[in-house]
């Protein structure tokens, strides 16, 4: 199967930050491309408000009809959140599918889960956030058809009423419910054992970074969310002692609050680590905005004071920007996981006093 499409749009209103819109739809660019989908064009449109009734006036939505039209686009993504009204009249005028950021960040999580907790938590939050959205059919799913947001609740017609989502909700909170039980066992069990956290953005080498210091192998792949569930291994210490090393799900900028809400579980290891290693891409343009975003989820967790150390990954391709990160972040560690691990290893055993 081909493709599907897409076409990208953001707005900035005089308020916004021209710079990091512009850094948001690039990111948006690497989800689409994540998505499975082809990113033909994108736009950022320059308003003084939001429109109510179309988030970018009726006239650019015509405008984008046509250009639908002229480059065969199957979907258009907005890089802010739309309401029910929004989407629908946007459908309506364009004759395509329209998602905005957070269905796309949920699209993505429901095809990159693999364990049941994962699955089940996606759904929930794409059931919910579907929910608050619910305006009439709009487009009928058959015309939308499937690909690129229709994963999960859109295969089961959510243009249904508001109480076959309620009872659906139901059924998948008593499931949480009890492999979050199980999952408290497995924590319990664990508390003797020494543990650690790989956290940071999506995309940073975490996973490079684990399989480097458990001779694992897990998925490594240059997309966003190329790993989704929580993963851990065992790292031994230089005399057979036993650290187990959890790889987290990738944190982003503009992470949807329902996600980060229904992903704690997921996100448990980090909060009950002994250790957390918040790995940052050294190379990324926009590192530092990654690095405070990262830091915000762990606020919001209640571990940001808790014992951390940053790692900065891929110095090899940005040699350039280490000595003024060493400046900044004197008691970080700067790596680059394909060459050397050590220095990463050593800071473990330290920590717990391995060495």
């Amino acid at each position: 199967m081909l493709n599907e499409r897409l076409f990208l749009v953001g707005v900035i209103t005089q308020k916004e930050d021209k710079q990091e819109k512009i850094d948001l739809l690039n990111e948006l660019v690497d989800l689409g491309k994540t998505s499975g989908g082809e990113v033909v064009e994108k736009i950022i449109q320059h308003r003084e408000k939001i429109d109510p009734r179309y988030f970018i006036g009726k006239g650019k939505a015509e405008e984008l009809a046509k250009i639908a039209e002229e480059l065969n686009i199957n979907i258009f993504i907005f890089d802010t959140e739309l309401s029910g009204i929004q989407k629908r009249n946007l459908e309506e005028m364009t004759g395509r599918k329209v998602l905005d950021r957070t269905e796309l960040i949920l699209d993505i999580f429901s095809k990159h889960a693999s364990s049941m907790g994962a699955k089940i938590e996606v759904e929930i939050t794409q059931l919910k956030y579907s929910r608050s959205r619910l305006t009439g059919k709009g487009i009928e799913m058959s015309r939308l058809g499937g690909g690129i947001g229709t994963m999960g609740p859109g295969e089961k017609k959510l243009e249904t009423d508001r109480r076959k989502i309620k009872d659906r909700l139901h059924t998948l909170n008593k499931k949480l419910e009890m492999i979050e039980k199980s999952r408290i066992v497995q924590s319990n069990q664990r508390r003797s054992l020494r543990r650690v956290a790989l956290v940071g953005y999506t995309n940073a080498g975490k996973s490079t970074i684990m399989n480097k210091l458990t001779r694992s192998d897990l998925l490594v792949e240059n997309k966003l969310f190329s790993t989704l569930d929580s993963t851990t291994r065992t790292l031994m210490g230089p005399n057979l002692e036993k650290v187990l090393v959890t790889d987290t799900v990738g944190f982003l900028r503009k992470l949807p609050h329902e996600l980060i809400n229904s992903f704690k579980s997921t996100l448990q290891e980090a909060i009950e680590a002994d250790l957390r290693l918040h790995v940052v891409d050294i190379s990324h343009p926009s590192c530092e905005e990654h690095l405070a975003a990262g830091n915000a989820l762990l606020e919001e967790l209640g571990v940001i004071k808790r014992p951390m150390i940053y790692v900065f990954n891929k110095i090899d391709k940005d040699a350039f920007l280490v000595d003024t990160f060493r400046n900044k972040y004197p008691d970080a560690l700067f790596i680059s996981a394909h060459q050397d691990i050590q220095p990463v290893k050593d800071a473990i055993f330290s920590f717990f006093s391995l060495i």
